[in-house]
């Protein structure tokens, strides 16, 4: 399947690396098709791209890589919430929205670790969870 993207032009994806956001995107409503594209070039980034609207394209990463300790509570509740039967805690990835921006001449990176995206890799489902009751910013720096 092709689809059209704003940063990368016109590309190939496989059609079975869809990921479904039944909920929608936070700020983005009416989107519900995505597809996580990975390149080692700009790794440990990733881009959260959607299949229906070519500039809807959020680049995001694995907060464990900058933030060891960041943990989502209540997964295991999560799962039963969201219908997802057969699936455990090991078929989850978690991934937070990063924003690039410069700031005074120097390159401020910030991660949303207030809301994460979690990703069900058994049926290709996403939903992004709200962390309200944490100590967690939605603009942490990660060049800490």
């Amino acid at each position: 399947m092709e689809i059209m993207t704003r940063k990368f032009g016109k590309i190939k994806i496989d059609e079975t690396k869809t990921i479904t956001m039944p909920g929608g995107l936070a700020g983005f409503p009416g989107f519900e098709k995505f597809v996580l594209l990975e390149d080692e070039k700009i790794a440990p980034f990733s881009w959260f791209q959607s299949i229906e609207e070519p500039d809807l394209a959020l680049v995001i990463m694995n907060p464990l890589l900058f933030k060891p300790d960041y943990r989502v509570a209540g997964l295991a509740d999560f799962i039963v919430s969201c219908g997802w039967k057969d699936t455990s805690l090991s078929d989850l990835l978690t991934y937070v929205v990063v924003n690039i921006s410069e700031e005074e001449g120097e390159q401020k990176i910030t991660a949303n670790l207030m809301g994460p995206l979690i990703i069900n890799t058994k049926n290709n489902e996403v939903v992004q969870v709200v962390i309200s009751d944490s100590n967690y910013s939605h603009q942490y720096n990660i060049l800490q």
